[in-house]
């Protein structure tokens, strides 16, 4: 094909996008450049892709966050994972862990944003919008009305996301507008008093179709399975992109999120012999939450982005993310240790309890920069990409929080964070079912028979403290290169960054810790014919520890940054005229200088010398036949710990990982006349047993799921029903220690109707 004809094209899409320039007149076969095609005689490149994707499949074809330019999944040589919004909608998946937990090699840790990637666990406080990183607490899962898709990059992406995870980075892509116009809207219920509610608009606002709109309108009000455990959430995203030019185009984004919810912290459960206590000792029901606990979240993103082509060779991008995120806390939670008698002897059927009361505020901003240029040598076709990236999280003073534990001092003044029997007279007593036991500044949370009362927030003893404001910020530059050459396609790029962590941020006290890593990225792929691809690479990865973690005393820092290497090797492959694509992948990752919790001793943090995963993964999405789609995943894990501060962990496995996962979802709809409309779904999800994050003592079990639905169309509407948990199984998600194990849900019905006007 003439590449002529694709001359002024622009690939677009979020920020982390570039315009695909190709020399004029220039004529090359796929096999120089299949970036171009699926194949390219069947289709053309969508030209600008701040327009939304039209595709209504289970798989997406293309990634700009790998590589920071639109290139094809299957010509990258590293391993992606993606749920699209027509799988979340099929699942009803109106929180973003319900997509993320189809996703192959990737295991829950808890009910939170967080999860293990290829038996790695992934940073706390980071989510990655749009190849942007923002920063939040994990506590609640995102909604996800205004994602057009997921993405799992395997493997660390610190070459093109600053400060990225060793085993993955999860992307979350929000829908852009399109040049035509579709309207949705949807309505839902269902059990545990669920309600929801999502607004999709969008298409041209002039007949030029060069200003296009989208207007993303969600609502969740729901109790839950678990005891007071309640949400409510709400999230507003208008977008518009404007079309200057045949050159140049704009795209502006907005999100605002407010969650209003209590923390679901887990089950507790009746104090345990080593690997010999049931996790049914208590119902899957409890939580330790009380009445007038709250936890409200008010999330604020805006994304700009510009580009523009110089020429047919050169263009150039411009990308801005600014995000303020707010806290307002007051929650009882475990103290992870059982309440003790006088004599120091654990009360293994009350549980010591914490207050925390919280506000915080900080702001996020990235900004990315980079031309990307295109020519030939010989015959030999040059993509290069080469620019700067700006990060910065900024924590100001007012930041603070009060926290009530440990046990009431003798005169009633203070508390004591421990329980010393040596030393009596410091303490006040009482008698708790024939028992004498310290008085605890937090009431004990009874097991065997559960007190959900309205606490007055100024009944407790407070240490009060103003966290220290910090600021990090990131600097870096970097090139790549990406070479087509007869079938073979070699990615390289270096990448430089700067890092520095500020500590007492404009104090006088400011104390400052600067780090910088050169990292690289070497992959090649080729193209064994138009439906296969083999592919080879080696990755680097570098993560600062989390800011101002670094030099607090209480911490134990500073500690040294987080290096992985990763070495994956791996084939891809289309079927079905490139409806249906299925991969597999090696790897073989190695983290080192591993941050670990140390529990209530102090220092609160250590280095764990290092961890390693090797391990398989298949998996197959997209289309069977016209009316069968079918997302589907097999991963086989072996994490390790291959150095620690504790000897005996040596060898050890990583925790809140199975050895073997899987996943299938498969939906199909009927095309005969007499039942035409009618659609069904079913799936299931497979996690063998786990060791939990903070203990050793016992094995989360494992557990299959079995999940259906029925969906009817007519005119438009569309009636979902999804059965989730068919058989009614109990097991569970992920755990921490005997205090805080996460349940499934128990059988429960979602209903959703749609119309698309």
């Amino acid at each position: 094909m003439k590449l002529s004809a694709l001359t002024g094209c622009l690939l677009l899409s979020c920020p982390g996008v570039t315009a695909q320039l190709l020399p004029a007149g220039d004529t090359l076969t796929r096999r120089d450049t299949s970036i171009l095609t699926t194949a390219a005689s069947r289709r053309q490149l969508q030209r600008v892709e701040v327009v939304g994707r039209t595709s209504k499949q289970y798989n997406s074809d293309y990634s700009f966050s790998v590589t920071k330019i639109g290139v094809l999944n299957k010509d990258i040589p590293q391993s992606i994972s993606t749920v699209t919004k027509e799988f979340i909608a099929d699942r009803q998946a109106f929180r973003a862990g319900d997509a993320i937990k189809y996703i192959n090699g990737v295991s829950p840790v808890s009910f939170y944003s967080h999860y293990a990637i290829r038996g790695l666990t992934r940073n706390e406080e980071t989510r990655i919008y749009n190849g942007m990183r923002t920063s939040q607490y994990l506590f609640n899962q995102p909604l996800t009305n205004n994602i057009e898709r997921i993405e799992v990059i395997k493997g660390p992406a610190s070459a093109t996301i600053s400060n990225a995870d060793p085993g993955g980075s999860i992307n979350m892509v929000t829908k852009k507008p399109l040049a035509e116009a579709r309207r949705q809207v949807s309505l839902g219920t269902g059990s545990f008093d669920t309600y929801r509610a999502a607004v999709d608009l969008t298409g041209p606002l002039n007949k030029q179709k060069t200003l296009l709109y989208r207007l993303n309108i969600g609502y969740e009000d729901a109790q839950s399975f678990r005891n007071l455990i309640y949400r409510k959430a709400f999230l507003l995203a208008p977008s518009m992109t404007y079309i200057i030019n045949e050159k140049s185009q704009v795209n502006v984004e907005l999100v605002v999120g407010r969650d209003q919810s209590r923390l679901d912290r887990g089950q507790p459960i009746f104090g345990a012999v080593d690997g010999k206590t049931p996790l049914t000792t208590t119902p899957i029901n409890y939580s330790m939450s009380m009445p007038n606990d709250r936890n409200v979240q008010q999330d604020i993103k805006f994304f700009g982005n510009f580009t523009h082509r110089f020429s047919s060779h050169i263009g150039f991008t411009l990308s801005y993310m600014k995000q303020v995120w707010r806290e307002d806390l007051f929650e009882h939670r475990t103290n992870n240790a059982f309440a003790v008698d006088s004599a120091g002897k654990a009360i293994p059927t009350l549980a010591a309890m914490q207050i925390f009361q919280r506000l915080q505020r900080w702001t996020t901003d990235n900004i990315t920069a980079y031309f990307n240029i295109d020519w030939k040598t010989g015959p030999v076709l040059h993509k290069i990409v080469a620019g700067y990236d700006y990060l910065s999280l900024t924590k100001p003073r007012g930041n603070t929080q009060n926290t009530a534990k440990g046990y009431r001092n003798a005169d009633n003044t203070g508390f004591i964070s421990n329980y010393d029997p040596s030393k009596p007279s410091q303490y006040q007593y009482t008698t708790i079912d024939g028992k004498r036991v310290p008085v605890p500044n937090v009431p004990y949370f009874n097991l065997a028979d559960p007190q959900y009362l309205l606490r007055n927030e100024g009944d407790f003893l407070y240490l009060r403290e103003e966290f220290a404001p910090s600021k990090y910020q990131v600097n870096a530059i970097y090139v790549q290169d990406q070479l087509y050459f007869r079938g073979f396609i070699l990615t390289a790029g270096l990448r430089q960054e700067w890092y520095q962590d500020v500590l007492n941020h404009q104090l006088p006290q400011e104390q400052r810790v600067n780090q910088h890593k050169l990292i690289g990225r070497m992959g090649l792929s080729y193209a064994v014919n138009e439906h296969i691809n083999t592919y080879v690479t080696y990755i680097q990865g570098y993560n600062p520890q989390t800011a101002s973690s670094l030099v607090q005393p209480n911490a134990g820092g500073p500690f040294d940054p987080l290096i992985t290497d990763m070495r994956e090797g791996g084939i891809k492959t289309e079927w079905l005229g490139g409806l249906l694509k299925a991969s597999m992948a090696y790897y073989d990752v190695r983290s080192r200088n591993i941050l670990v919790y140390t529990g209530l001793d102090k220092p609160a943090l250590a280095q764990r010398g290092a961890e390693g995963s090797h391990g398989l993964e298949v998996e197959v999405s997209g289309r069977i036949l016209p009316g069968w789609q079918v997302m589907a995943g097999y991963a086989y894990t072996d994490a390790r710990i291959t150095d620690d501060i504790k000897q005996q962990n040596i060898g050890l496995r990583k925790e809140n990982t199975p050895w073997n996962s899987g996943s299938l979802w498969t939906r199909y709809d009927f095309r005969s006349a007499v039942i035409k409309g009618l659609g069904l779904g079913a799936g299931m999800q497979y996690r063998g047993e786990r060791i939990p994050w903070l203990s050793r003592a016992f094995l989360i079990p494992g557990y299959t799921v079995v999940d259906a639905a029925i969906y009817y169309k007519v005119k438009g509407i569309q009636v979902a029903v999804n059965v989730n948990n068919l058989f009614n199984k109990t097991y569970w998600t992920g755990a921490y220690s005997f205090f805080q194990l996460f349940p499934g849900e128990p059988r429960n019905v979602q209903v959703n109707v749609t119309y698309q006007f």
